[in-house]
């Protein structure tokens, strides 16, 4: 017996009856609630879940999820989905077909691309802050700051990427981080293990820059160190910068693909491009049903060419030499 619920027992202590404190009725008279679902409500929160499913009498399958707050529970409606129209080829009604949990593939990759689109920026931020401020600080100082800075930029690069995502994908999936959570942590951990390129960048760029006439006139006029990098340094490496970040966006977003195909991405109920072609990870799915996977392989594809593409534009037109 819990503090709950419990139970009655007859003298030979087997149990007969059942009693319960939980009693779940609607707040809005309009509303009605089945037998069933208070039912299964009901057993959710005495086996101390806080999630369930429920399917009622048209099929319809809905994720719900049990808040506690002040000892005050609340049930959370999440997203409906129609388990007797699944894996449904495109048709007028759904131009891109159904998925396996008879979701709108069409919606869903909308919805995957913005997801994908800002794992992506928000990486290349975290990656280009770390790197510009650990390589500009490297590539001005020099000599012994710069040697032991760089070491610690070799040992970052020994670390194995994949076994650290899969490990730390892992521990979430243990931890039972729920999906919006889990993306923020994927992108610092994208973004923490990812930033050594740009480091190396910068401080090869200020490495050449500090010795130049208007370094050493603002060295003669007594300006701060921080300001001599951040303001005066930093400022001439921003366009091999933008064409180092455009076209490492490309290659984010297909870590960020490979990751959710893996199972280690982005979780339902939120989606991904990644999240979505892991939908198809059978062979029996990819061979019958290819609207499952090739939308979003080619969405994928094309954003990773258009980001390559406009980083070699960029590159073209911040480097004349490339031009010869």
């Amino acid at each position: 017996m819990d503090e709950r619920s419990g139970t009655i027992s007859d003298e030979t202590g087997k149990h007969f009856a059942q009693i319960s404190d939980i009693i779940v009725n609607p707040l809005d008279s309009s509303a009605f609630l089945s037998v069933d679902f208070k039912e299964t409500v009901r057993e959710t929160m005495n086996a101390r879940k806080n999630e369930f499913y429920f399917t009622d009498e048209n099929g319809i399958e809905t994720h719900y999820k049990i808040v506690i707050v002040n000892q005050n529970y609340s049930i959370m409606k999440d997203m409906p989905t129609e388990l007797v129209r699944t894996y449904e080829f495109p048709s007028k009604e759904h131009w891109l077909g159904l998925d396996n949990n008879g979701m709108d593939l069409l919606t869903r990759l909308m919805y995957g691309g913005r997801v994908s689109l800002m794992v992506g920026f928000v990486v290349i931020i975290i990656e280009m802050l770390i790197g510009v401020i650990f390589g500009g600080i490297s590539g001005y100082f020099g000599g012994t700051v710069d040697t032991l800075m760089m070491r610690f930029v070799d040992l970052f690069n020994s670390i194995p990427f994949y076994p650290i995502v899969i490990i730390f994908g892992s521990v979430m999936d243990t931890l039972q981080v729920d999906s919006t959570t889990r993306i923020f942590l994927l992108m610092a951990i994208l973004g923490l293990l990812g930033w050594t390129g740009i480091a190396r960048v910068v401080r090869g760029q200020i490495l050449s820059l500090r010795e130049q006439d208007f370094m050493v006139a603002t060295e003669a006029t007594g300006i701060r160190t921080s300001r001599r990098i951040f303001r005066h340094l930093i400022p001439n490496v921003m366009p091999l910068l933008i064409v180092s970040a455009t076209a490492g966006l490309g290659g984010i977003i297909i870590t960020e693909a490979t990751l959710g195909f893996l199972g280690l991405g982005v979780k339902y109920p939120l989606a991904s491009w990644g999240s979505i072609i892991n939908n198809a990870s059978s062979a029996h799915v990819m061979q019958s049903y290819w609207f499952m996977w090739f939308p979003a392989g080619m969405l994928i594809l094309l954003t990773v060419l258009g980001f390559n593409f406009v980083g070699d534009g960029l590159r073209d037109a911040y480097d004349p030499k490339m031009k010869r």
